[in-house]
């Protein structure tokens, strides 16, 4: 049997602890998708019923009765939706932590909780512009792919996080092909998909419409897509965005890779806005996380859904078991 996933805290004061409860009692029964937390004991017990543990290994034996804990204590009680930067560092540790336990074997795959890049900073100095980056550093990978995944769509944004005044200057033709090449090997490797099928949005309106819209399209997209079919990689596009992602157009490709955030994020939201997943491409390890925030203000209402975390933690499992 696979070893377990390793579960981040995330921000504590956020609704990480509610879903990461209802979570456990939905996959309880599931022998293929056991996880531990990595975070503070006294913290998740106001949820779930804990178990604490010394090693992943013992997963197994408490699953189906109580959540299996590694300790990493908080350095303050958290209050619910209340931030608070003194448990930064403890929010960090635990991501930290679980990257150890899946680069080193003991964890066949990591799921990480909700953060909040502002409350990191400001505790810790947290210098990264979010989970991808600060994982793609830890693991000594210049460039990590973010994916969202869902059962009727996949989407990989090019660039991410940053100002939509910024993006075309961003879009370079080394990282368009470096984020389609990864992409393409995260489907092979991960999703079993042997024959990756890769649409391509185009960056303006019309996709440049022949470059009367923008000339990105004609200069830079295109003959990167035209390297990549040579080296024989079944890729389409640029595609006008506003016809890839209705369901005729879906059913013929695997994945749309988009060339900023929210030309990706918006149609997998509107397709399925609770069970989206954001899987991590391109790392030596497995990493996925709901495809949500932190919430501070529904924190503690009993009002969080967990959907997209036990979609996490399953996909995680579903990965593991093709790389193993």
């Amino acid at each position: 049997m696979k070893p377990p996933i390793a579960l981040t805290m995330g921000d504590p004061s956020g609704v990480s602890g509610e879903i990461t409860a209802e979570a456990w009692a939905a996959l309880r029964s599931d022998p293929t998708s056991p996880f531990v937390l990595i975070g503070d004991p006294d913290w998740i017990a106001h949820f779930a019923p804990v178990s604490v543990v010394s090693s992943l290994s013992d997963a197994e034996d408490c699953f189906a009765e109580a959540m299996p804990v590694m300790p990493l204590p908080c350095a303050t009680p958290p209050v619910a939706g209340r931030p608070d930067p003194a448990n930064a560092k403890s929010i960090i540790s635990s991501i930290t932590e679980a990257v150890a336990h899946v680069q080193a074997g003991r964890a066949s795959a990591m799921v990480t909780n909700p953060i909040n890049k502002k409350g990191l900073k400001d505790g810790a100095d947290f210098a990264h512009p979010g989970h991808t980056e600060f994982l793609g550093a830890l693991a000594g990978v210049e460039r990590p792919v973010m994916m969202l995944a869902a059962p009727q769509l996949r989407v990989v944004p090019v660039t991410i996080h940053i100002a939509l005044k910024d993006v075309a200057e961003a879009l370079t033709p080394a990282l368009l092909e470096d984020t389609l090449r990864v992409t393409h090997a995260g489907l092979i490797r991960d999703c079993g998909i042997a024959s990756p099928r890769v649409a391509v949005a185009g960056l303006n309106p019309h996709a440049g419409e022949g470059g009367a819209m923008g000339r990105e399209e004609i200069e830079i997209i295109k003959p990167v897509l035209d390297r990549l079919r040579i080296d024989g990689m079944n890729i389409t596009g640029p595609h006008s965005a506003d016809t890839l992602f209705h369901p005729a157009a879906r059913a013929t490709y695997d994945v749309a890779v988009c060339m900023y955030h929210d030309q990706a994020l918006i149609p997998i939201k509107t397709v399925d806005f609770a069970g989206g997943v954001n899987v991590t491409l391109g790392l030596p390890f497995i990493r996925t996380s709901p495809d949500h925030g932190t919430a501070y203000d529904i924190a503690g209402q009993d009002k969080a859904d967990p959907t997209s975390l036990i979609a996490a933690l399953k996909l995680a499992g579903q990965m593991a078991g093709k790389r193993i």
